[in-house]
């Protein structure tokens, strides 16, 4: 794979040097060059097309008829971390990221963008309509509650911008269809959520340091406390005026799912893309702790998502056995955003080679300083890392950082994925 990525690198830059030598030649060689460059686009569209063509053949070829998982669910809900599924990568791993990126797929679909419109910021379909309107009227799923996010900021008057506070993110559904249920092996719960979308959603992932989650207050910074970013946290606790917060919405939707199906083998699977990864990491961690063993087995499937939470944080999730697969791709910005990462095992070095009083001490004094200002955060669960050059596109379009970012970038990416 890499060499024939090679050999496009070699050809494409042969085709830029052809076309730049074309600059200083004659008008009909200039007409020939503007000829070419609409073949290239022609070619373009067409490449697009093949792909969206050959992801949705897989996402078909991956239905309800075809893979069976029941003895395997586990594994592939990550109980042994993903182990020998990802590089390679499983096919039916694949299948199944692929399938799970459709239920985000329609929380995109199914929010209202049009800042004229009256019902902006809110679900365009009725609850009943939403899986069928995107797509997803044979996925076996039965959508059963919608998700609202609210912001804490309140923009000044002066500002004279009509904001919603509160806007819909997603949405939980539950598998309903016995033939898709004995596919799975056990009746799947998902939770949906889109990346950012509004501005009060922009302006809240701004506030890019930690802070405790919530049972923790009492934790001084530094001292082994779960931290998380300060924006995502606002976004799941904070209470709209005439409603309820994401999280409680959350937590009631799930004992009411368990108190209807607690006797039959259950999985939750969270998925977001960018802010909506995040999201669905505190919703799993919320989950755990809230529910502890009467919870079911909880998997996040997290696309392009930003950095969540401290080192701490981490430990608190793999302690309650919270599941998580961060899909990324080294070419996206926003997956190495917000604060910095500090290698934990670097305190493993040998002080008698580095000597204490050197290294060591400024080590230990630079990392004081620096959690008390929250900007060190860790990397969660299991990685697999995708790559935009691995791509057949990369070699028509420049990479930008939009594209880069886009959750269909990373359905394209994921379902042309070998090895790294």
């Amino acid at each position: 794979m890499k060499l024939a990525s090679s050999t496009k690198i070699v050809h494409y830059h042969r085709l830029l040097y052809a076309s730049s030598s074309r600059l200083d030649c004659t008008s009909t060689k200039q007409e020939m060059g503007f000829n070419n460059h609409v073949n290239l686009n022609i070619k373009k569209t067409k490449l697009k097309s093949d792909m969206n063509l050959r992801f949705n053949k897989h996402c078909r070829s991956t239905s309800s008829t075809s893979v069976q998982l029941r003895k395997r669910w586990m594994e592939y809900q990550g109980i042994g971390d993903w182990n020998g599924l990802l590089n390679p990568l499983d096919d039916n791993l694949r299948g199944e990221i692929l399938r799970y990126g459709q239920f985000v797929e329609a929380a995109y679909k199914g929010f209202d963008f049009n800042t004229s419109s009256p019902s902006y910021a809110t679900c365009r379909y009725p609850k009943t309509a939403l899986l069928n309107e995107c797509g997803l009227e044979e996925s076996g799923y039965k959508m059963t509650k919608n998700l609202r996010a609210t912001s804490a900021i309140e923009l000044p008057r002066w500002t004279n911008l009509k904001v919603p506070q509160s806007s819909w993110i997603g949405y939980v559904a539950v598998c309903q269809n016995n033939a898709e249920i004995a596919r799975l092996g056990r009746r799947d719960v998902v939770i949906a959520y889109r990346g950012t979308a509004t501005c009060l959603e922009w302006l809240e992932i701004l506030r890019a340091t930690l802070t405790h989650f919530p049972g923790s207050a009492n934790v001084p910074a530094g001292h082994g406390g779960p931290m998380v970013e300060t924006g995502f946290l606002s976004l799941y606790t904070s209470k709209a005026r005439t409603g309820p917060s994401l999280q409680d919405m959350v937590r009631d939707e799930i004992l009411r799912i368990l108190q209807t199906y607690g006797e039959e083998p259950l999985s939750l699977t969270i998925v977001g893309h960018s802010l909506g990864a995040a999201l669905a990491i505190l919703t799993a961690y919320d989950i755990r702790k809230m529910f502890g063993k009467r919870a079911p087995m909880v998997t996040v499937i997290s696309f392009g998502g930003p950095r969540v939470g401290n080192s701490s944080f981490r430990r608190c999730l793999e302690k309650r056995g919270v599941k998580i697969l961060r899909i990324v791709n080294t070419n996206d910005l926003i997956t190495k955003v917000p604060g910095f990462v500090t290698d934990e095992a670097e305190n493993d070095v040998e002080e008698d080679k580095v000597g204490y009083g050197g290294w060591a001490k400024f080590r230990d004094w630079i990392r004081k300083r620096v959690d008390m200002r929250r900007w060190v955060y860790a990397e969660l669960g299991q990685e697999l890392r995708l790559c935009s050059r691995d791509s057949p596109s990369y070699m028509i379009n420049p990479v930008e950082i939009a594209t880069c970012h886009d959750l269909r970038t990373y359905l394209n990416l994921v379902n042309g994925f070998g090895s790294s």
